[in-house]
């Protein structure tokens, strides 16, 4: 049944992409407009109720079997998520930090990073912290995937702004990305966001841990992600491009995030030799 729902995923994407490429080329001989894309915002794939449906059966079942497939989760997040994202953006909206965030729409990449900058503040500062994370866990803000499947532009950055700022809730959290520190982040996720796919992983991803770590989890960690998704500000009406000189600290107090009870270590993955 598994591989059945998997290549009915790679048939249906290889369709919206050839349906995407007649689109642009459409496009490119009716209008001067620049990029190609169907009319919500460039690389926006449009799709019907069923295909939804199938890209989300399809990419739920592929991110069962590997959680480290980042596009089938995205998939996954962008077909299933139209209520969590209005209601994000709603409190976005009411907040006046996030209706910024909503109006300059600022994007969390290399290219928009002053890392020279970063590296030189104090420690303890949230930039200095960040940058720590990333190298610490040899991650980059240029892995998180365009929305593609979301049918609203505002929705679209909704979704888009949510995957820049996971690695500064894992900053904000005080968790690194093995999976116990991904799985703590999950749970504070679907608490603060709703979103069916942070669900998803907070319940299957403890099915992936030993008995310690399980234990430490439940016990621990677990609940006060939990109860901080629940008591925090809604972390996307942060605009984070201008705190980065703030203390991590303050940055937690003023947020209402409680500091991590159980302080986890980042596990270096050594290379293979010959």
């Amino acid at each position: 049944m598994w591989p059945h729902l998997c290549k009915s995923l790679h048939r249906v994407t290889q369709r919206q992409g050839v349906l995407g490429s007649k689109v642009c080329v459409l496009q490119l001989h009716s209008s001067d407009t620049d990029g190609c894309y169907d009319g919500f915002y460039p690389g926006h794939i449009h799709t019907t109720p069923i295909q939804k449906a199938l890209l989300a059966v399809g990419s739920g079942v592929a991110a069962l079997q590997n959680p480290y497939r980042h596009d089938m989760v995205a998939v996954l997040g962008e077909t299933t998520g139209h209520l969590a994202l209005t209601n994000l953006r709603n409190r976005m909206r009411n907040d006046p930090e996030g209706y910024a965030v909503l109006m300059e729409r600022p994007r969390i990449r290399l290219s928009t990073l002053d890392l020279t900058k970063m590296a030189s503040m104090p420690d303890g500062t949230f930039g200095r912290e960040y940058l720590r994370f990333l190298e610490d866990n040899h991650v980059t803000p240029d892995s998180r995937a365009d929305v593609k499947f979301v049918d609203d532009e505002e929705l679209a950055y909704v979704m888009q702004r949510y995957r820049e700022v996971h690695d500064l809730l894992h900053t904000l959290l005080g968790m690194p990305t093995n999976m116990l520190g991904e799985v703590a982040v999950k749970w504070f996720e679907a608490a603060q966001t709703g979103l069916p796919m942070c669900a998803l992983g907070a319940v299957l991803g403890p099915l992936r841990l030993n008995t310690s770590r399980l234990r430490s989890l439940l016990t621990s960690l677990g609940p006060w992600a939990l109860r901080n998704g629940w008591q925090s500000r809604c972390v996307l009406s942060i605009f984070y491009e201008r705190r980065w000189e703030q203390s991590l600290a303050e940055l937690r107090q003023e947020l209402n995030i409680e500091p991590p009870p159980v302080l986890l270590h980042t596990t270096v993955k050594k290379k293979k030799t010959d």
